[in-house]
């Protein structure tokens, strides 16, 4: 609590009377620190006067620690200016933050004087880190992923600039009743955050609608239509233990003052004379708006295009403010001192625009505009779902924006003549290939294509995953462009993921290692692999890792009310809910180790390994299925954690509303985590990376960076089960040829749910997808019945495993150990040296 004044038996914080208030930007010491953070309370005010309460101390620690980071921001970008160096600039339509505070005094290596500073001003600095709420910018792995890079970036010294979009609500707030999931607004921005700076210079117009006119020279000019003004709110990207801190840039929209009817709202018509102030608040509300009606499809193209067109003109405009007022603009150099990455399609409209305002506004001409733009962007792939591999309607693609259509026809048409020339031996395959699919019934734009014919690099996020790329979904593309395709496998930041969430291994770590490089060169971590057998060495893991488990412990109990022993094997699957992750593997699974249970005699459960699993992430809001499954986990968990002959060997835990802050309380209390996709589906994964660095050991299938984590931890570390991507096919076939024969565990599970033991909601639907051999939303697509029984043989390894449990520590050391080519700062440099071309660019130090 803080300091505290009692009055009639209540206390109330206040300011603190005997730190003076006073102005210390750059503070060092805890009082003047304290100092800085006392006036920022009183001359920084967001609250009534006097009130000293931890929200009120959350912010005003935040301006304090911001004061710091500002002065390095303009350093850094006074810096570039000056250097004016290649830089990169990444965009991305989700961005998971996560909390900035325990961030920013980590990386700017201020933690402990902060928490002294505090300590005088009567909190504590784990208790005002509380107070602040995620940044809603992302929903999964693409988010995070998105976010240690920027991380990553900065701590490289690499000239670099993140550009996203502020959405005010997020996508959802998880709230979890006995209806199962529903979905709630974010209110991460409902008073404000500290960290964003809104720059009022910084403001370009947005253009939907409207039509196209052609000069009698030729040239086109798109009019016409509504104009929204992108304005950009600036966050600051601190570098680990370097002055460089970078940005990243978010877009949020607003009308102007002159689209304000002021008759009509006089007239009494309120909404009409501020329909494009609506308009434009719709564009940052929320994150991935349904997309089932027009109306839907419009919003979220039209988020997809304001993130492109402001990032790109800000570009522009970024690159000529580095030219010399005497020189000329040399628009062949723009590659050179600009590359441009597109995380996933949903910034594929950066190609087109880029073309537009090279012939449009600067008077290129088609051939230096399409060199300039090949040159200067790259695409990540980041799936081979084909429901991610988006597809835009025709239809509404020239309504919305008439003259990037008429680019994307061009350079279709280009590209489709160049094979014809150069390559006739495609041209069967041509429909396939081209960018505009013009069947007559659903005329679509296939953004991945446009994205591959216009990119110089295309790069998949694991191994497995760029080879499937290569062989399978891009294939005819290799053999025209065999050097345009690589692989960068992903990577987590250290710090965020194992520094700062996990303090206690880490300082294990750096007192056996007898360094704390490892912080930004991970690869040290395999000189633990000599203390693997180290008693002692083993004793100190153990206790960090009890430590964590019990945190989490307290935590669960928060959350949901459900008392889970530490002691227990904590087990947990968190990531999005998709079928193809497969959580309904995993609550299969528990189903019938319950029903096993159940069934034993008091004396045979004792000798039973207790498990405590925990199950969390968001199911998307119109995703029936994955709905069902969150339901269904709750529905067991109700059941098994109130059952008092089973629940002291077994409890099923939903874990509600996961996010950032939530997997830094999570994955260090984690003994064995499930990443059980069915081969082939999951791109990379990134939550297995943060799982194996914190020594918990892993449950799963050969799918994602699981194959590279493998092979980097030992196999004997890893808990292997399922159908290997090459034989997926095969098996899908054999399944709808009616060969496949369950097993009867499978079979015993589901039937135990039909049975009501779980309540009277009607899961039929959702186990009738795991059944048939063929037809929409059944034929289980995902081979869970397939893998089930070698699932099941692995959870009974895991189970004798975790009963010796020093060489399940040893597997533990083992797995953090094997973890360095997992960090984020290994992916960033090689894009940086294979696809960027960029160079740190550090700032000199004073």
């Amino acid at each position: 609590m803080a300091a505290t004044v009692k009055t009639n038996g209540t206390a109330k914080a206040k300011i603190s009377e005997k730190i003076p208030s006073a102005a210390h930007p750059l503070a060092e010491e805890p009082t003047e620190i304290a100092s800085n953070i006392n006036y920022h309370a009183q001359y920084s005010p967001h609250f009534s006067p006097f009130k000293f309460e931890p929200e009120q101390a959350f912010y005003a620690t935040a301006e304090s620690v911001r004061d710091r980071l500002i002065k390095q921001w303009n350093e850094t970008y006074s810096h570039y200016h000056k250097v004016n160096p290649k830089q990169t600039y990444y965009l991305s339509m989700e961005y998971l933050q996560g909390r900035a505070l325990t961030n920013a005094v980590g990386n700017l290596d201020v933690q402990d004087a902060y928490a002294d500073a505090l300590k005088q001003l009567g909190h504590e600095l784990e208790d005002i880190v509380e107070q602040e709420k995620d940044a809603a910018l992302g929903n999964g792995g693409l988010g995070r992923l998105a976010s240690c890079f920027l991380d990553s970036m900065a701590t490289l010294n690499l000239p670099a600039w993140g550009y996203g979009l502020r959405y005010r609500y997020g996508l959802f707030k998880q709230r979890i009743t006995k209806a199962g999931q529903e979905e709630i607004a974010e209110d991460w921005l409902e008073k404000f955050s500290p960290w964003e700076v809104v720059r009022h210079d910084v403001v370009y117009p947005i253009r939907f609608f409207g039509q196209v006119e052609v000069h009698p020279t030729g040239s086109r000019k798109w009019v016409g239509g509504e104009v929204i003004q992108a304005v950009a709110y600036d966050v600051p990207i601190p570098g680990y233990k370097t002055k460089n801190t970078n940005s990243l840039r978010l877009w949020d929209a607003k009308a102007s003052s002159n689209d304000f009817d002021l008759f009509q709202f006089n007239d009494g018509q309120y909404e009409s004379a501020a329909l494009l102030h609506s308009r434009a608040q719709q564009i940052c509300a929320v994150l991935y708006p349904g997309d089932a009606t027009e109306n839907g499809k419009l919003l979220r193209l039209k988020q997809q295009f304001f993130l492109c067109s402001a990032s790109l003109q800000d570009i522009i405009a970024r690159f000529k403010e580095r030219i010399d007022e005497k020189d000329e603009i040399k628009w062949s150099q723009f590659p050179s001192k600009v590359a441009v990455q597109l995380n996933d399609t949903h910034p594929t409209l950066a190609i087109p625009e880029l073309m537009r305002l090279l012939m449009d506004d600067e008077g290129l001409g088609w051939d230096e505009a399409w060199d300039i733009t090949t040159r200067t962007i790259a695409y990540t792939n980041h799936t081979v779902l084909p429901e991610a591999l988006e597809k835009w309607s025709q239809a509404v693609m020239w309504k919305l924006l008439p003259r990037h259509m008429q680019i994307i026809e061009e350079i279709d048409k280009r590209f489709i003549t160049m094979i014809q020339s150069t390559r006739p031996d495609l041209e069967g395959k041509l429909a396939g290939l081209c960018i505009l699919d013009n069947n007559p019934q659903k005329a679509v734009v296939r953004m991945a294509n446009l994205c591959v014919v216009s990119a110089h690099t295309v790069n998949g996020v694991a191994q497995l995953h760029s080879d499937i790329l290569k062989a399978e979904l891009f294939a005819d593309y290799v053999s025209i462009w065999p050097a345009k395709f690589q692989n960068k496998t992903n990577g987590i930041t250290p710090r965020r993921w194992l520094r700062f969430c996990n303090p206690e291994l880490s300082h294990i770590i750096t007192k056996w290692l007898k360094t704390d490089q490892w912080v930004t060169n991970l690869d040290l971590l395999t000189n633990l692999r000599q203390f693997a057998d180290d008693s002692e060495f083993q004793g100190e893991w153990e206790l960090a890792k009890l430590g964590s488990k019990q945190r989490l412990a307290n935590y669960i109990l928060q959350v949901t009310g459900v008392s889970i022993d530490p002691n227990s094997l904590f087990d947990i699957q968190v990531k999005r809910i998709h079928e193809y992750k497969r959580q309904l593997l995993n609550i299969l699974g528990a189903v019938y180790r319950y029903k096993k249970l159940k069934e034993m005699s008091p004396e045979d459960r004792k000798n039973t390994t207790p498990r405590t699993i925990m199950i969390g992430g968001k199911a998307f809001a119109t995703y029936t299925n994955a709905k069902r499954i969150v339901k269904l986990v709750n529905d067991v968990g109700a059941v098994v954690n109130n059952d008092l002959e089973v629940n002291s060997f077994l409890k099923v835990v939903f874990v509600p509303n996961y996010n950032v802050s939530v997997a830094e309380m999570l994955i260090p209390g984690s003994e064995l985590s499930q990443h059980i996709s069915t081969a082939g589906m999951e791109a990379s994964g990134t939550s297995n990376m943060k799982f194996a660095l914190n020594g918990c050991l892993i449950i799963g299938t050969l799918d994602g960076a699981n194959v590279e984590i493998r092979e980097e931890i030992g196999e004997d570390n890893f808990f292997l089960f399922g159908a290997t991507a090459d034989e997926v096919p095969r098996l899908r076939k054999e399944r709808e040829e009616g060969m496949f024969k369950p097993d009867p565990r499978f079979e015993e599970a589901k039937q135990f749910i039909r049975s009501g033991a779980f309540g009277s909601y009607d899961y039929n639907p959702l186990l009738e997808s795991l059944e048939g051999n063929s037809g929409y939303g059944r034929g289980d697509y995902f081979l869970v019945g397939y893998d089930f029984p070698s699932y099941m043989d692995a959870q009974e390894r895991v189970d004798e495993a975790y009963k010796d449990r020093k060489r399940w520590t040893k597997m533990s050391i083992l797995s953090t150990a094997g973890s360095g080519k997992f960090s984020s700062d290994r992916t960033i440099a090689q894009y940086a040296n294979e696809i960027w071309k960029i160079n740190e660019c550090p700032i000199p130090l004073a």
